[in-house]
């Protein structure tokens, strides 16, 4: 399947998003009008803390009106690598460094209308300090060891879709951790980029055979 781009018309251009208007056409013949919204991609972390208990943000989502209890996560920056962006937005949002981090996969949120694709980690984390996060930006840090994690999740107390998504991929790829995380301490950077590249080209390979 596939629809043609036969128009593109920009309509609004913001500090993070941009909003395309776009005509495509269809493989029975027929045209649609598709809304885009363009979105830099962004990282989110499923993250042990030294005691290991796992580390969260609480924070209030403007377009929801409500509190949200989410893993670490955030956008990236002109140029920035995810590896890069993950390590970053762990000491802005919590203050620990991070001991290893590995690549546990990627997920788009909303491809319906949005471009946003979310690289998501398992971090171990070393060490602690103070959070700074970003000046329009007000949370707080949350540790919860497994079980009240549990509870929470049995009652219906975790609505963040990427930090489901976060849990899921960590008990479905956690017999590999061990192995990953020493990978990744030795060569982060080549490790993560070679993982996301590999994961792309599956993807295509994936479209084509479709």
């Amino acid at each position: 399947m596939n629809e043609k781009t036969i128009s593109s018309h920009p309509v609004f251009d913001g500090r993070l998003l941009k909003l395309d208007v776009l005509e495509v056409a269809l493989d029975n013949g027929r045209r649609a009008r598709r809304e885009i919204v363009r979105h830099p991609g962004a990282v989110a972390i499923w993250a042990r803390a030294p005691d290991g208990r796992f580390v969260f943000v609480r924070q209030f989502r403007k377009a929801i009106e409500q509190e949200l209890l989410e893993v670490v996560a955030g956008t990236l920056e002109i140029g920035e690598t995810p590896e890069a962006c993950a390590r970053r937005e762990i000491r802005e949002e919590t203050g620990y460094a991070v001991k290893t981090l590995t690549l546990l996969g990627s997920i788009f949120t909303a491809p319906g209308f949005c471009t946003e694709r979310i690289a998501v980690f398992y971090a171990e984390l070393a060490g602690g300090g103070v959070s700074a996060p970003d000046p329009d930006e007000h949370l707080d840090v949350v540790l919860l060891d497994e079980a009240d994690w549990k509870a929470m999740m049995s009652r219906g107390a975790v609505q963040d879709a990427k930090t489901w998504a976060a849990w899921g991929m960590l008990q479905t790829r956690g017999s590999e951790i061990g192995q990953l995380a020493k990978e990744n301490v030795e060569h982060p950077t080549s490790n993560v980029q070679r993982r996301i590249k590999k994961e792309r080209k599956v993807k295509n390979k994936e479209l084509i055979a479709d």
